[in-house]
C-alpha cells in the first residue's frame, strides 16, 4: 500500500505580494514550490492545485472550482486525485519544510486502519497556532467532512479551513522554529533568503539545493569533504582543494555505478575522500622534510 499521497495548494491571489506568482518566487535559488516538493519526495501521488508551471519532479495538476475559491475548494479538487489512505496537505510557501517534519506527521497519524483513533495530525507554529495546510489527514474522514461541508453550504468555495479541522479528531505536532514559516509578504521572502545564508545554515542549504538541482539522492558527510579540501589546500596548493573534491566525486561515482544505491555511493565517497586525504598529508609531510634542506644555513653567505 502506498504510504501517503500529497496535495500541495499552489493557487491564491498572493495579494500581499502584489499579485506575484508566489509558488515561483525563489528562495535560495529554488522556487518555493520546488522546495516543498523536495520535502515530500516519497509520496505516491503528488497533486498540485494551481496553475501549471515547470517543477523539479513530476506532479498531477488540477484547479479548484471556481478558481480562486479558497483552500477548502482546492483541497476538495485535489483529494479526488489521491488514492492513499493518508493524505499530506501542504501550502506551497513553506521554504524550510523538510522530510523530518513530514515523517513526524505521518508517524503521529500512524499506519493504515486508524488504529490510534486519530483522523489526522497537524503542525502548530511556535506561537501554538494550528497549521491545517501543514498536516496529514486520513483520506476517508477527510472526504467525508468535505462532502458534508459542500452539502451544508452549497459548495466549498470561500469556506474557512477551521470548518474542516473543527470536525476532525486531530493530534497536534510541534513544527519546531522554522518548518511552519510561510511567505505571505516580501518581508517574509527577505527573511527567508537571509536565514538560509546564516553561518550555521548556509552549507546545509547549499548542499541540499545542489543535490536537488542535480537530481542526487545522497547523504554525504560534508565534514569529511571539508577536511579533505583543507588538507589539499594546505598540503599541496590552494587550487588543489576544489579539483581534489571533484576527483573524489568522480571516483566515487565510478565505484558505486554497479550498485547505484545511495548508501553504497556515500560509502564510496567516504573511501575516496580517505585515500585522497592520506595522499595530501603525505605531500605535506614530504614538503616539511625537504624544507630544512632547502633553507641556507647562513654560514659563508656571500662568500665566493
Amino acid at each position: 500500500m502506498t504510504a501517503y499521497d500529497v496535495i500541495v495548494l499552489a493557487g491564491g491571489a498572493a495579494k500581499r505580494l502584489g499579485g506575484a506568482d508566489k509558488p515561483a518566487v525563489r528562495v535560495g535559488g529554488r522556487a518555493l514550490l520546488d522546495r516543498v516538493l523536495a520535502a515530500c519526495a516519497g509520496a505516491g501521488v503528488t497533486v498540485v492545485v494551481g496553475g501549471r508551471r515547470p517543477t523539479s519532479r513530476p506532479v498531477v495538476w488540477t484547479r479548484e472550482v471556481p478558481e480562486g475559491g479558497g483552500p477548502l475548494a482546492a483541497l476538495g479538487a485535489g483529494v479526488r486525485l489521491t488514492t492513499a489512505e493518508r493524505v499530506l496537505v501542504l501550502s506551497a510557501d513553506l521554504p524550510f519544510l523538510g522530510p523530518a517534519t513530514v515523517d513526524a506527521l505521518l508517524t503521529a497519524v500512524g499506519g493504515g486502519g486508524g488504529e490510534n483513533g486519530r483522523e489526522g495530525a497537524l503542525c502548530t507554529d511556535p506561537d501554538g497556532r494550528d497549521q491545517p495546510l501543514l498536516a496529514v489527514y486520513r483520506a476517508e474522514p477527510l472526504r467525508r467532512e468535505l462532502a458534508l461541508l459542500a452539502t451544508e453550504h452549497g459548495s466549498l468555495a470561500g469556506l474557512p479551513l477551521r470548518l474542516l479541522t473543527g470536525e476532525l479528531d486531530l493530534v497536534r505536532v510541534d513544527a519546531g522554529p522554522h518548518a511552519a514559516f510561510d511567505c505571505d509578504t516580501w518581508e517574509d521572502i527577505a527573511a527567508a533568503r537571509a536565514r538560509i545564508r546564516e553561518h550555521g545554515a548556509v552549507l546545509d542549504e547549499w548542499i541540499t539545493s545542489v543535490k536537488n538541482e542535480l537530481g542526487i539522492e545522497l547523504d554525504v558527510d560534508t565534514d569529511v569533504l571539508l577536511d579533505l579540501a583543507r588538507d589539499a589546500a594546505h598540503g599541496v596548493a590552494r587550487p588543489a582543494a576544489p579539483l581534489t573534491t571533484f576527483l573524489v566525486g568522480y571516483a566515487a561515482a565510478r565505484a558505486s555505478a554497479a550498485v547505484a544505491g545511495p548508501e553504497e555511493a556515500a560509502a564510496a565517497v567516504a573511501e575516496a575522500a580517505r585515500k585522497a586525504t592520506a595522499l595530501a598529508l603525505r605531500w605535506e609531510a614530504e614538503a616539511a622534510e625537504e624544507q630544512p634542506r632547502a633553507e641556507p644555513s647562513g654560514e659563508g653567505a656571500g662568500t665566493p
